[in-house]
């Protein structure tokens, strides 16, 4: 139930939202700064960048890949192209899926420290996901307080992250110890989530409910309190034995 109150974006919804960012950023001349999970959202986000700009919808602006497990975990996806969805647009009409001319790959700290003293427009993806940890916490210290760049969130926050703090938009943030004011715009994309939204669970829980000819009894646990009480009540209204347990509660 972790977004067990809200209904996602689509995913072709979250595709032109992105382009959209891109190009807005570009244009004021900032850096967007995405933190992303090493494996899977990091992949999903540079196949979207490389449809967008085979479709001429984001400038050609540098997307640099900061992250040596994300480099790593690349590695593995492209070493698998059988288990690629062939529904896909490019699945079948490129060989590489994430590498195209505008991607670079920095594994080397050296490498990644440059980055800062580079100019212009770029794309940056790095873990941590929830900017927890890892290099995206040094491009936050350097571009968090400039208002031409964007932070683009494109995954879950948990409470008590730095990532939560800056979809907050919190006016300060504290990064490696350090008080920097958050002037950057903040971006989220949900639509890229691979949690399912409230119309998704429903419509499992409801098939699942097929399967059995017993009153179904559910406990929502994944998440916070707000998304598990609501998906509980709504669950409650169509006929399911539901309850948001109370941490520590045990159930036989």
């Amino acid at each position: 139930s972790t977004y067990g109150d809200r209904d996602h974006q689509s995913v072709e919804g979250a595709r032109e939202r992105l382009g959209a960012i891109v190009r807005d950023t570009a244009a004021r001349g900032g850096r967007i700064l995405i933190p992303a999970f090493a494996v899977g959202r990091t992949q999903e986000i540079l196949y979207e960048l490389h449809l967008l700009r085979r479709e001429g919808k984001v400038p050609e602006i540098p997307v640099i890949l900061d992250s040596p497990l994300a480099i790593h975990a690349t590695g593995i996806f492209e070493a698998h192209p059988d288990l690629f969805d062939r529904g896909e647009a490019l699945v079948g009409e490129v060989a590489e899926l994430f590498r195209f001319p505008l991607v670079r790959f920095t594994r080397k700290v050296q490498e990644s420290k440059a980055l800062h003293g580079m100019h212009g427009p770029m794309i940056i993806i790095a873990a941590s996901g929830m900017a927890e940890s890892g290099r995206i916490l040094h491009h936050l210290l350097h571009g968090a307080g400039d208002p031409r760049n964007t932070i683009l969130i494109v995954g879950l926050q948990a409470e008590h992250t730095l990532g939560r703090r800056i979809v907050e938009r919190r006016p300060m943030l504290k990064i490696f110890g350090e008080e920097v004011p958050l002037r950057a715009q903040v971006e989220v994309l949900d639509g890229y989530s691979a949690h399912a939204d409230r119309p998704g669970l429903l419509e499992w829980a409801e098939a699942v409910r097929g399967t059995s000819r017993r009153r179904q009894e559910v406990w929502p646990v994944q998440g916070e309190e707000g998304p598990r009480e609501s998906r509980a009540a709504a669950l409650a209204q169509r006929g399911f034995r539901a309850s948001s347990p109370a941490p520590g509660e045990r159930v036989r």
